[in-house]
């Protein structure tokens, strides 16, 4: 299903949050042109470990594009983006604050050029404010927003969540917000511009985080894998290995206790209910580790999986892509790629119809569509040629 066939995207952005979305945009059928500094490329193309000579983090982000190279310090770039920006439907930037204006591509003036853009404009904190200028990755805004302090073990030191997920839940927060955009756009023939920001994202990530906070005035500490309001829900050591068991209420606290021969434990008055098993978090944390270390993580999926309650074991990434369920569920995709050779690719978390998804185009290499995305914008040979001459798009 390509819902946004004919849209016509230009991606400006780099490294994860704006490619994510750009990408998201391309699996849905939109014609995405990624445009790339002609030295280099995005920054992830730079980045360990590589297939080709190519990042894996770009392979990751980067299908469904054509790659574009353009050196927008040059007029004669410039003058092409506004000629690509008069046909275009969307615009994604992810430049430091007052950059892309510097470029000549910042939103005032191409939504005069053309009043029905969508205009994304990604950033580490937002185009206002006294941090304005704050460069931002997802480990910046682990560590500004309080989410590292409260990351780890009891007693340990600050952790980075090693999936970026500032940064993607950024990329997210872009797609819906473009999407919507277009909606309206639909209904009143205007676009807009729109603005989203790794602090924005992170502070809506910590919802709940912060209503915890207003209410009891007291910094949460470190729960590792636990929860600071339910209890039992953490992983436990079993005979050999980790294993993660979620009882989140008390319904699921007597089929435990009662599932392991137990059944007056569900009706102690130390622990008949969630809030009693907080309040003795240590006690009640011992008292199931003791049950549990006597079986296999195995046997404890098996039992929790039999009796109803939420459990895993404590998998490894290569564990989780072994999986039977990840094969049913078609989440990995097997491409090639002309240049690089057999690859796989994580597929966009949505299905239509239960439709199987696949990779139209694979990640680009650097400048490979410039020829082909610069003639789809209406431009001659003679003109792309000049552009060339000109140094507007950097070597062949």
């Amino acid at each position: 299903m390509t819902p946004l066939d004919g849209l016509r995207v230009l991606d400006f952005s780099k490294v994860l949050a704006g490619p994510l979305c750009a990408q998201w945009l391309g699996d849905l059928g939109a014609d995405v042109t990624k445009v790339e500094p002609p030295s280099g490329g995005d920054d992830t193309r730079g980045w360990p470990p590589f297939r080709g000579g190519v990042g894996a983090v770009f392979l990751s982000a980067n299908r469904n594009k054509k790659s574009l190279t353009l050196d927008l310090k040059t007029e004669a770039a410039r003058g092409a983006v506004r000629r690509m920006v008069a046909q275009a439907d969307v615009l994604i930037e992810s430049y430091a604050t007052g950059v892309a204006e510097r470029l000549g591509i910042g939103a005032e003036e191409m939504r005069a050029l053309n009043p029905r853009l969508v205009y994304c404009s990604i950033s580490g904190f937002g185009r206002t404010g006294p941090l304005k200028d704050g460069l931002g990755y997802d480990v910046i805004l682990q560590a500004f927003s309080g989410i590292m302090a409260m990351t780890g073990e009891r007693g340990g030191g600050p952790a980075r969540s090693p999936f970026s997920p500032i940064d993607q839940s950024t990329g997210m927060n872009a797609f819906s917000g473009i999407l919507a955009a277009l909606l309206e756009r639909h209904r009143t023939g205007q676009g807009c511009r729109l603005e989203v920001s790794l602090f924005e994202t992170a502070a809506a990530l910590l919802g709940y985080n912060f209503q915890i906070f207003w209410e009891k005035g007291s910094l949460p500490e470190k729960c590792g894998s636990g929860h600071e309001s339910l209890c039992p829900y953490q992983a436990f050591d079993a005979a050999d290995r980790p294993v993660l068991i979620g009882i989140a209420n008390d319904n699921l606290w007597r089929r435990f206790t009662a599932g392991i021969g137990q059944p007056e434990l569900g009706e102690d008055p130390r622990f008949r209910t969630n809030a009693d098993r907080v309040s003795r978090f240590a006690e009640t944390v011992a008292l199931v580790q003791s049950i549990v270390s006597a079986r296999s993580a195995d046997d404890w999926v098996a039992f929790c999986l039999r009796i109803g309650i939420p459990c895993a074991a404590v998998n490894t990434l290569a564990d989780m892509l072994a999986h039977p369920h990840m094969a049913a569920r078609g989440m990995v995709m097997d491409y090639d790629h002309p240049q690089l050779g057999p690859l796989k690719t994580m597929a966009q978390p949505i299905q239509f119809d239960g439709k199987a998804r696949t990779v139209a185009a694979p990640p680009p290499m650097l400048g490979q569509h410039t020829q082909q995305a610069l003639a789809g914008y209406g431009f001659a040979p003679h003109e792309i040629a000049a552009l060339r001459q000109a140094g507007a798009l950097g070597a062949p």
